[in-house]
């Protein structure tokens, strides 16, 4: 071998660690704000550089990345119920495989996750009950969350699941839009001569039992707004009463690509305002409007993708699974501040909550 050649070796090694470099470089621009030049992001237009009248979405790359202090996770969309106000909809039936979702989640508390909730769809019909219980035992159980929850509508829930799960849980919400069992149905929440209330029953003694927070959910909508639930709820004395005025989105549940029309379940503010008077008394009452819904919650798809839905419909990020969470949620059009307002920051620990069980 020549010396010529020999004198070839350094210089191709150099080219190969600045070629490492650059590639390193592509991959650290995810979590960069914009740079003075153009970078190509692959399947994102090139964000222009922003300006008065520039877009809020695309000014968001200036703007520190908020952190998922609490996460909503409808890792399914698939359901048993067919309430007409649903505004997460059975639009796929993709669900990610567990060790994806524990990597997702685990990438989630390191960027400083303190509350997870699994929603859907129904939770509980992924491997009847097993996925979602196995997602709570590894946020308590590995990742030391401080609080871990679940929405479902607890027609599935079987008392053997609280017996392997239950201790791993903080909160179960239980969705419940009426204490009239005609309304349920009416509302889409029937399954043939199951009764709803009966469950919601059954459910919360199961909670007392197995040391679980009882929490309940009720969208205020047409068909409900002039009930008088001040006794029922007073009964069941839940942590939580989380009181929803029936909101539209945009392909979810209004529109010609929606599975759902919600229209016909509409209510005015007045409307929910005279709702929330009827039950003031009620301690545990946590009213949300609208307003204060659309932008305050983290919202996870079934691809770890951020939903975001300032422009009446959800539009998703990349995957925190492909860019990771602090290029994701810059486009999740979270506001913090809204958050903080409407008390989504409490006390979600049970070990916490002192509660006579």
């Amino acid at each position: 071998m020549s010396l010529a050649a020999l004198g070839w070796v350094p210089l191709a090694v150099a080219r190969a660690v600045l070629a490492a470099l650059r590639g390193r470089l592509g991959a650290l621009c995810w979590s960069l704000a914009p740079l003075s030049f153009s970078l190509p992001l692959p399947s994102w237009r090139r964000v222009p550089a922003p300006g008065p009248a520039a877009p809020r979405r695309q000014r968001e790359w200036d703007d520190a990345a908020p952190t998922p202090t609490s996460v909503n996770y409808h890792f399914t969309r698939q359901c048993n119920y067919k309430c007409g106000f649903c505004f997460h909809t059975a639009r796929t039936s993709f669900v990610l495989p567990l060790e994806e979702a524990k990597r997702g989640l685990a990438m989630l508390k390191e960027a400083g996750m303190e509350k997870i909730n699994f929603s859907g769809g129904e939770p509980f019909l992924q491997d009847r009950g097993e996925f979602v219980g196995k997602l709570v035992q590894f946020c308590k159980q590995e990742l030391k969350l401080p609080s871990v929850s679940i929405v479902s509508n607890g027609s599935l829930i079987r008392e053997r699941w609280f017996k392997k799960y239950g201790e791993y849980l903080d909160i179960l919400a239980i969705s419940c839009d009426s204490f009239d069992e005609d309304v349920n149905v009416l509302i889409g929440r029937g399954q043939g001569k199951k009764n709803h209330v009966e469950n919601l029953h059954k459910l919360r003694e199961w909670c007392r039992e197995y040391a679980v927070a009882f929490k309940i959910n009720s969208v205020i909508n047409r068909f409900n707004v002039e009930e008088d639930m001040n006794e029922q709820i007073k009964a069941l004395n839940p942590v939580r009463w989380k009181v929803f005025q029936c909101l539209l989105i945009k392909g979810e549940n209004t529109g010609e690509d929606a599975l759902r029309d919600a229209e016909k379940f509409v209510i005015s503010d007045e409307d929910f305002e005279k709702f929330l008077d009827r039950h003031k008394d009620v301690s545990c009452l946590v009213p949300e409007s609208n307003q204060k819904m659309r932008d305050s919650y983290l919202i996870l798809d079934e691809y770890m993708r951020f939903l975001n839905c300032r422009n009446g419909r959800k539009e998703p990020s990349k995957s925190i699974l492909d860019v990771g969470v602090e290029a994701a949620i810059k486009f999740s059009g979270f506001d913090e501040q809204m958050f903080l307002k409407r008390g989504g920051k409490y006390v979600w620990s049970k070990v916490d909550m002192k509660l006579d069980w």
